[in-house]
């Protein structure tokens, strides 16, 4: 019986390691040559839409666009409104960052199911920097934000942020996702979701204090809270009350409804009504959006000369839009099976944000809430994007001029009733601490160091904290002693299952995990634990183990003053072609 399982053992490794593969040549990977078909797959591959586009199934797919198109457009006009207060901009910018970009994404981006455009953790980034670039003098208090000076500064971030993207795009970086885990996001974003809701709260309360960015933003609104604009915060709450009903009651009903019911224009429009009716800003000083120009601006070059006092604030917009774009993209093409080209969207993303820098936009990703609408409403393709860009285009041209009265402290509710979803990720503790201790401490990190550093300082103390329990989980990997299961062809962990035991005069170990210098002596430590080995005479070691011994000279050791009994050594397949590879 341990013959026949030595030899199965010798011969798998034989017959997947051997022969070693012959690698192309360096030449052979690249052509210089041009063809008409070269030449379309590279355009098919910078314009996705060329691929679809000309199939698209007009009696199949266009209805549920156009009523998703329409949902969703519903959706972006208050959020484009509210997250331009969040960056620190004019409303307007806001529905131009809600219009251009998506209709770029329409042609570049590989998602059909993904919103992109203003997002609110991205949109707190910028007016972060803004606020400490621009002068606080360039501020009204709870103005109108309409300032020339803050609009160039947050058009210039795009640029930035393109750089960044399309670089990495075009070098092929879009597999650095992997690293973005789902607990670092989730933390990241969650924390990031506390620092949005204090930075809404002067303008729910109403009161006038300077701009603050950063953790301690919350200090000025509480040291003043005397100054409460009653009006405004009653306006507020009833707002939030109404909002947070619709969204329980479209959670709730979501099977019955063919479309969410918009909560949030049917506040914008009401409250701009009842804003405009009774006069809130002149008989009872509550702060409105205020003047909303009429059609689209003539398009600008972005200022490049500040672009080196925005390189390390961009760096980390760009890593937070490039991980929640791919984040929601893989989400939908795992559901509705079909492919995200990760690099692609860097480059989607990147000239998303370039392009559209001329016109007058700040940066954007995907949203969560948005795509959650788009593709509940019946989106099957870019094609709803397009159509809800539209209905933005309309205000923009048309109407934007009558949510001039609209009060700020309903598009602050607007902001707070969505970040409902990213406070719920609190529930991911208690998941991950009965499934991985390590991405639950992964995710308190994350969360911690952004709201104690600040969004920029907080995701690279999260990256770097995830890096490093990538490095600890290769050092020290799980093993365990296999034994076999009666009746069956099975070894499993002994500890774990009481039905398998034992080879009689022989010890299976594994090891869940690649070895290197790093962790072989762990490996050491682990096999001497695992199988009972002390200090006997040299005997001799099986031909299978030799694929590790030749590793490190401790291992190497293993062989001639430790082995008691025969041990077979049990790794992956990937394990042991790494290793043979590195022996030759």
């Amino acid at each position: 019986h341990v013959n026949t399982l030595l030899s199965k053992q010798e011969e798998r490794a034989q017959s997947h390691l051997w022969p070693c593969r012959k690698h192309r040549q360096p030449r052979a990977h690249f052509s210089l040559s041009c063809s008409s078909e070269k030449a379309k797959s590279v355009l098919v591959g910078l314009l996705p839409i060329l691929s679809w586009l000309p199939s698209y199934p007009v009696r199949k797919y266009l209805f549920g666009d156009v009523v998703s198109g329409l949902s969703t457009g519903v959706m972006q006009l208050p959020q484009g409104l509210a997250y331009a207060m969040l960056a620190a901009v004019p409303p307007v910018n806001g529905l131009y960052s809600s219009f251009y970009p998506v209709v770029l994404y329409t042609l570049f981006g590989t998602s059909r199911h993904i919103s992109v455009g203003t997002f609110a953790v991205i949109s707190l980034m910028i007016g972060g920097v803004v606020v400490r670039e621009v002068p606080d003098s360039m501020f009204p208090l709870n103005g109108t934000n309409g300032t020339g000076g803050v609009d160039v500064d947050a058009r210039d971030f795009p640029s930035v942020v393109v750089a960044l993207q399309l670089v990495l795009g075009i070098l092929r970086f879009g597999f650095v996702a992997i690293y973005l885990s789902e607990p670092l996001v989730r933390g990241f974003t969650t924390a990031a979701s506390v620092h949005v809701f204090a930075s809404q709260l002067k303008y729910l309360f109403g009161i006038k204090t300077g701009r603050f960015s950063g953790p301690l933003s919350v200090v000025p609104v509480f040291t003043n809270i005397t100054s409460t604009n009653i009006t405004t915060l009653i306006v507020g709450l009833v707002c939030i009350v109404f909002l947070y009903a619709v969204k329980v009651f479209n959670e709730r009903f979501k099977k019955k409804l063919p479309i969410p019911i918009p909560g949030e224009i049917i506040v914008v429009i009401i409250s701009t009504g009842v804003s405009y009716g009774v006069s809130l800003f002149e008989k009872y000083n509550v702060d409105i959006v205020g003047k909303i120009p009429t059609g689209l601006l003539p398009p600008s070059c972005p200022d490049f000369s500040v672009l080196p006092h925005l390189v390390t604030d961009a760096v980390a917009i760009a890593v937070v839009s490039f991980s929640m774009g791919i984040s929601l993209a893989k989400i939908f093409a795992l559901k509705y099976g079909y492919s995200v080209d990760g690099n692609q969207e860097l480059i989607a993303l990147g000239l998303c944000n370039f392009l559209s820098s001329f016109f007058h936009t700040f940066a954007i990703t995907s949203s969560m809430s948005r795509s959650l609408v788009q593709e509940s409403t019946g989106g099957k393709t870019q094609v709803a994007g397009f159509l809800a860009s539209l209905l933005v285009l309309l205000v923009i041209v048309a109407i934007g001029f009558l949510f001039q009265p609209l009060p700020q402290t309903v598009l602050a509710a607007v902001i707070m009733v969505n970040l409902l979803g990213m406070f719920k990720q609190v529930k991911d503790i208690p998941a991950l601490w009965k499934t991985s201790k390590i991405e639950l401490v992964v995710w308190l990190a994350s969360f911690m160091a952004s709201v104690l550093l600040g969004l920029d300082y907080g995701l690279l103390v999260a990256i770097g904290f995830s890096i490093l329990t990538v490095i600890y989980r290769t050092q020290r990997p799980k093993s365990v002693v296999l034994g076999h299961v009666s009746d069956t062809g099975l070894y499993c962990d002994i500890e774990e299952y009481e039905e398998a035991t034992e080879c009689s005069g022989i010890k299976i170990f594994q090891l869940n995990s690649s070895i290197y210098f790093a962790n072989s002596d762990l490996y050491v430590s682990a096999l001497k634990e695992k199988v009972g080995m002390g200090t006997p005479p040299p005997m001799h070691f099986r031909q299978v183990c030799m694929y590790v011994i030749c590793l490190h000279f401790d291992i190497i050791q293993l062989q001639e003053t430790w082995l008691i009994r025969p041990c077979v050594i049990r790794y992956t397949l990937n394990t042991m072609r790494h290793v043979s590879y590195g022996i030759r």
